[in-house]
């Protein structure tokens, strides 16, 4: 009883083993993901067409339900760059930004988002994220991170812009340069250089200085913290304000009444299709880091309930006026970086952030946007990958294929366009690339029990037997195929007495498959030849046991494909096929 409740309750397992030096590491990762994760919030937030103040709000509550319910040790959620502008590309459908009803539809959208992902997790759908390939959800990341950046351009300039997809906001940004405010622009490319200097340059001067690498990191990843407080200092005693510097402006200080949102059907069918897509795409992207970082540690996580600890975390946000939030890969690796053990460590963190909301927001009033946008630019051009795109170009042209449509159709169609292309197109490309499965001819290897592929290897064939390797599963799609490539086969070669499929690679057969051996039997015994399969699986040989197959067909189900050359060759080989 006690192991399943840990299993459906993770903090249960770890909590009774918690000990003082957990504590102290867990402690130490908690204050450089808060650090980190403060100006990161808020940066967040503004991405998501939100006020700064909800970013917060979404790094408390949440870190504590996945902490409870999240089967990874280090894994660190939030608010992310990415499901920030699908949740402002899904949101701006339907209200205004700056209204009461964006606010509560971002809201209802993590509240949606927590519940399909706990019903996928309590009936085990955690498959269904494998729709999503890993060159689809690359290139969604990278047009994302290229899409994110250059709608940042308009707070960076001090300029008024808006679209959605890359053309759009190029044009505004084209058409509104004269309008650029030079003490923006001046603020923004301050903290750009500063930022990308502290990431690339400053951890190594520190070291080089003679500091330890964890004070080190502590202070590189302050480094957003110090460049909020720079600026903040600067529009408060130059009073940026009066010269057109947009600013955060009020913050409320403390917290909502933790609730549900106003429940709008109208507005629950419209936002239902962008929150499955969140819940997808976010859900792949958190387990894809917790998996990596816990490989490090040998330790496991179970994406199953991965989907719960998410899916709570998201509702955490919906009833605490959040937004989606999901496992963040930066703070992730800082977090397990920086040696945290537990998921406790998301705890403290929340204590950290929450205790910033109650005390520090008035201070935030004099933030210049120009500083989120900058932030926001470092962190989202580092998800930009442009050698995954040449890796999978000379690995794949199929590949490569989706991952150029899912890049353009997020750049120039929007987000969820470009997913839904992605994974269309990689879908198609499947069907098509097993409709028409690689069948090889195979001969012996001499003085082995191995056959290979005639066009690749020196073999030995006999002119009566021809035996065929289907490297691919038989079902509907590839039936047709598989009866017209063994029809070709057979009228190439008068002398053949005898047809061996070599199922080796076949790990399913459906019933169209099924009828087509049927078939192809029926026809082969007229032309007087007999059809045999070797290497049958056990699964697959359970299912033909349940039909008349076996029963109908003229030769023999052979345990391997050696045994079955012996016996149909009669001992005539020829010489060596050559290469």
């Amino acid at each position: 009883m006690m192991t399943r409740l840990a299993r459906t309750l993770p903090i249960l397992d770890w909590g009774r083993r918690y000990q003082r030096s957990t504590f102290t590491n867990d402690m130490i990762a908690a204050l450089i993901v808060t650090i980190m994760l403060i100006p990161q919030s808020l940066a967040y937030a503004m991405l998501a067409g939100l006020p700064a103040e909800v970013g917060l709000y979404a790094s408390v509550l949440p870190l504590v339900a996945y902490a409870i319910f999240g089967s990874s040790r280090t894994l660190a959620v939030g608010p992310v760059a990415v499901v920030s502008l699908m949740t402002a590309t899904a949101v701006g459908e339907i209200a205004a930004q700056g209204t009461n009803a964006y606010l509560v539809a971002a809201t209802l959208l993590a509240l949606m988002s927590g519940l399909m992902l706990i019903a996928m997790g309590l009936f085990k759908l955690g498959f269904v994220a494998n729709f999503l390939s890993h060159p689809v959800i690359s290139g969604f990341i990278t047009a994302s991170g290229l899409l994110i950046a250059a709608g940042q351009l308009k707070h960076l300039l001090g300029i008024q812009a808006a679209g959605n997809t890359l053309p759009e906001i190029a044009r505004g940004v084209l058409t509104n340069l004269n309008a650029i405010n030079m003490p923006t622009l001046v603020i923004g490319l301050g903290v750009l250089a500063f930022l990308y200097f502290v990431r690339l340059k400053l951890k190594a001067l520190l070291m080089g200085l003679g500091l330890g690498s964890r004070m080190a990191d502590v202070i590189t990843k302050a480094g957003p913290v110090v460049a909020v407080a720079a600026t903040i200092l600067a529009a408060s005693v130059l009073d940026l304000g009066k010269e057109g510097v947009a600013l955060v402006g009020a913050i409320p200080q403390g917290f909502p009444v933790p609730g549900l949102p106003a429940i709008d059907f109208d507005m629950v069918r419209a936002l239902a299709g962008p929150a499955l897509l969140i819940s997808l795409i976010g859900f792949v992207e958190s387990v894809s880091v917790a998996q990596t970082l816990a490989s490090k540690r040998r330790q496991r996580i179970v994406p199953d309930q991965e989907l719960i600890g998410l899916g709570a975390a998201n509702i955490a946000a919906g009833i605490s006026a959040g937004y989606p939030v999901t496992g963040g890969f930066a703070r992730s690796v800082v977090n397990f970086d920086a040696g945290a053990e537990t998921p406790a460590a998301g705890i403290y963190t929340a204590v950290g952030i929450a205790l910033a909301t109650l005390f520090l927001t008035p201070l935030l009033a004099s933030l210049p946007q120009a500083t989120l946008a900058a932030t926001i630019i470092v962190a989202v051009l580092s998800l930009v990958d442009l050698k995954a795109i040449r890796r999978v170009w000379a690995y794949s042209r199929a590949d490569f294929s989706a991952m150029a449509a899912t890049i353009l159709g997020t750049l120039f169609l929007g987000v969820e366009a470009g997913v839904v292309i992605g994974v269309l197109l990689s879908l198609v490309l499947h069907l098509y690339r097993t409709s028409r499965p690689h069948m090889a001819v195979v001969g012996q290897v001499p003085g082995t029990e191995h056959f290979r592929n005639i066009e690749r290897h020196q073999v030995m064939t006999s002119p009566q037997l021809l035996s065929v390797r289907v490297d691919e599963s038989l079902y509907f799609a590839n039936t047709r195929y598989l009866e017209d490539r063994i029809a070709a086969l057979v009228a190439e070669r008068p002398n053949v007495k005898h047809v061996v499929l070599m199922c080796s690679a076949v790990n399913a057969i459906d019933a169209s498959a099924l009828e087509s051996l049927e078939e192809i039997n029926h026809r082969l015994n007229d032309a007087g030849i007999t059809l045999h399969l070797s290497e049958v699986k056990g699964p697959v040989m359970d299912r033909l046991k349940r039909s008349s197959f076996l029963e109908d067909l003229t030769g023999k189900v052979f345990l391997s494909q050696y045994e079955a050359s012996a016996l149909l060759s009669n001992g005539v080989w020829p010489q060596p096929q050559p290469n």
